[in-house]
């Protein structure tokens, strides 16, 4: 039996549904971690109540699933990308594409897919530190996303000191002079480590100097930064894009574009251990 309209304002539910609140989340907390497919057979083998993927899929798509609320000031955060495969219009291979994930330092992270205006309005409402430090790798989209963040912030961009240390090292070449190169970009000397390769004109070299230079504002003294407690890798968002892949990249997963948005919030949700699918809520 379905529940009405005045009887879920009396007693607190969800108009019109056919499930109690706690097996709604119960499986929204399947569905965050497996196929439609497999969160059927185990709610069915766990409490003996037969719901379909299709149902599961369905109430996925229907339940409002916010997204990741920052509880304290931001003070740190990373931004970097992820894949997640979206399956071709009339049959065919799929495609792999971007999404972007932001990881709030020890809070929350969240994922928009092709959704700029989105990111933007969840920005609105984070409540960003006056110093907001922000990480990433050197890729454009990231840094242009870090630029939609936090405007009302003085921002101290940090390029992540692991991907510099292995753009420094695929140059390759002498071992020697890449520790030196290594050492003063430790110490936030751009123009002694690109005097370091005076007389190289591989093409590396020079890709490698020249990504020195765009990202110049962006490498401090890394030392120091350490020294102070300052984050100086993006390690903590590329571990969330890894638990959001183990979800949107099970075997054979293909996703429908209109459907990317729900299933990043749902596998976000989760991870922050949001509300909406917590049973104690």
């Amino acid at each position: 039996m379905k529940i009405s309209s005045k009887q879920a304002q009396k007693l607190g539910l969800r108009k019109y549904s056919r499930l109690s609140p706690v097996l709604e989340k119960s499986c929204l907390r399947l569905n965050a971690n497996e196929s439609y497919q497999k969160a059927e057979q185990d709610l069915k083998m766990l409490t003996g109540i037969d719901i379909g993927h299709s149902n599961q899929h369905r109430l996925v798509q229907k339940v409002e699933i916010p997204l990741g609320q920052a509880k304290a000031k931001i003070g740190e955060l990373s931004v970097d990308g992820g894949k997640i495969k979206v399956r071709a219009e009339k049959g065919g291979q799929g495609e792999w594409r971007d999404y972007k994930a932001v990881s709030v330092h020890g809070d929350v992270c969240t994922a928009f897919f092709q959704d700029q205006e989105g990111l933007e309005n969840w920005s609105e409402k984070q409540p960003f530190s006056r110093v907001l430090t922000c990480v990433g790798d050197g890729h454009d989209g990231v840094w242009n996303l870090i630029n939609l963040m936090g405007n009302e912030s003085v921002k101290r961009e940090v390029l992540d000191w692991y991907h510099l240390k292995e753009n420094l090292y695929r140059v390759g070449g002498s071992l020697k002079r890449l520790k030196r190169v290594e050492k003063w970009l430790w110490q936030g000397l751009i123009e002694e480590a690109i005097a370091e390769f005076t007389g190289c004109n591989n093409k590396r070299v020079q890709n490698f100097q020249g990504y020195l230079r765009k990202h110049q504002s962006r490498i401090p003294e890394y030392g120091l930064y350490q020294l102070l407690g300052i984050t100086i890798g993006s390690g903590s968002v590329e571990s969330m894009i890894k638990q959001i892949g183990a979800r949107i990249k099970l075997a054979g997963a293909q996703w429908k574009k209109e459907n990317i948005p729900k299933i990043l919030r749902l596998r976000c949700a989760y991870l922050n251990d949001d509300a909406v699918l917590s049973i104690n809520a």
